[in-house]
């Protein structure tokens, strides 16, 4: 068996429209290979049925029908769900008893990219072996099954109103969003339909916006990656709060009133604050790039931490491993394990809005005790061959940094995954120290 992967990556196969692997002949191939190992798998002996949903982007309906055709003809049923966030994907995967799902989607990227990733029978994303073994597949041509076996395909008529009641379910009974006027900005994605819907029925007045998709207008200036727009939204609109999801719907950045915005962190800490109340934290994962204010709070609420690689792959991996409920990046991935199997934006934002109902108060008042370090990132340019992590300037400067920020701060220095660049990265409750140890750091470099 391979032992690394050529076409997953972190998120599953991701790129750009018409490139390599993000176009109508590979993902034909896809679904046959995904198809065959699924069927070599099977879900209680009954036939393989996958399901798939996209978010809006144009290019999903040519990636859908060939996902779709392959999959057919290695025998597998497929259900469509049409335009669908990400996490309504994991769901309803695991609520129908699927032997999978499929969502096609670049998730914050802009339209002309697209991606393809998979979730297992539990709502989780796909083990590495099983990506291993469609990966072996794929070098294999592509077959049909006799007509008689042959994969059936049917719509999925209700899967918003199934999603918007599992969602809904995820807030309290005794609570509800009456007298809040909320905007929420669904990035002209996944969620355009279903996100204003499960605040509404909640109570809330709610005011759409970045819900009009056009097959391309997708993440363009709006969402969880744009927050600029949701606060001009909120402060127009004199709204109590601003709720900004990204293309897929499993990442969520929030405005207070005031045009405020809190990112993942900050929205972390008022889950984990709020069910301190009901009972101990074992303990949160957070990633490289969590800031250092937040892992000072949890030592001071006695929860543990750790860090994970930046990813919400890995975040999943490392509380699965301790055993932990809750983790998320700054970017927005926030899991509540005790509420879904993956990162989900809407149902994150309803367990923020939950906190703030039983506490009555609002999210900066919930956010006092949590003051985020500056935290600054640089990228300096990195010649092929140059061994970084054996140059001894840099790793001179590394220790002076580390002594001058040592119990106030961190320094984090790492090679980029994708660019031949070094990331450069100091946090510190003092900005002027901050921009100091950067500009060491960068000098040694020159």
């Amino acid at each position: 068996m391979a032992t690394s992967r050529k076409y997953f990556g972190t998120d599953g196969i991701r790129g750009e429209v018409g490139g390599p692997v993000i176009n109508a002949e590979f993902a034909l191939r896809l679904g046959y290979a995904a198809g065959r190992v699924l069927a070599q798998r099977g879900v209680n002996g009954k036939r393989p049925e996958v399901l798939i949903g996209k978010d809006t982007r144009i290019s999903g309906y040519m990636l859908e029908s060939a996902l779709e055709a392959g999959l057919s003809a290695a025998g597998v049923d497929v259900m469509l769900a049409g335009p669908m966030p990400t996490p309504a994907v994991a769901y309803l995967t695991r609520a129908l008893r699927l032997s999978a799902g499929i969502v096609i989607s670049a998730s914050h990227n802009p339209y002309y990219d697209n991606g393809i990733k998979f979730f297992s029978d539990r709502g989780m994303k796909l083990a590495d072996d099983v990506e291993l073994r469609i990966e072996e597949a794929l070098e294999q041509p592509v077959g049909c099954e006799p007509s008689e076996t042959l994969g059936k395909a049917r719509r999925l008529s209700d899967a918003n109103g199934r999603y918007i009641e599992f969602c809904k379910g995820s807030f309290p009974s005794d609570l509800s969003l009456n007298g809040l006027r909320i905007v929420v900005d669904g990035a002209h994605g996944a969620a355009y339909q279903i996100a204003p819907s499960v605040f509404e029925e909640l109570g809330a007045t709610v005011i759409a916006v970045g819900c009009k998709p056009d097959g391309m207008n997708i993440n363009a200036g709006v969402g969880a990656t744009h927050v600029e727009a949701l606060v001009r939204e909120v402060k127009a609109h004199k709204a109590h709060l601003g709720i900004a999801l990204d293309g897929d719907a499993d990442r969520l950045q929030m405005v207070d009133a005031e045009g405020r915005s809190f990112n993942g962190d900050e929205l972390l800490y008022v889950i984990v604050r709020e069910r301190l109340s009901a009972g101990p934290v074992a303990g949160v994962v957070g990633t490289l790039m969590t800031n250092y204010a937040f892992e000072k709070q949890m030592a001071a609420l006695d929860v543990g931490f750790a860090r994970a690689a930046v990813g919400d792959r890995y975040v999943m991996e490392l509380m699965q491993e301790r055993g932990w409920l809750y983790g998320g990046e700054a970017s927005g991935h926030v899991i509540c394990l005790d509420r879904h199997t993956t990162g989900d934006g809407i149902v994150a934002a309803l367990q923020v809005l939950a906190a703030m109902q039983r506490a009555g108060k609002s999210l900066s008042e919930l956010l006092e005790p949590l003051r985020l370090f500056p935290q600054k990132l640089v990228n300096v340019p990195l010649a092929d061959g140059v061994d970084w992590e054996a140059h001894a300037g840099l790793t001179a400067a590394t220790r002076e940094a580390e002594s001058r920020v040592a119990g106030r701060g961190r320094v984090l220095i790492r090679a980029s995954g994708t660019e031949p660049k070094l990331r450069l990265m100091v946090e510190a409750e003092d900005e002027a120290l901050v921009d100091d140890c950067l500009a060491l750091l960068e000098g040694s470099l020159k």
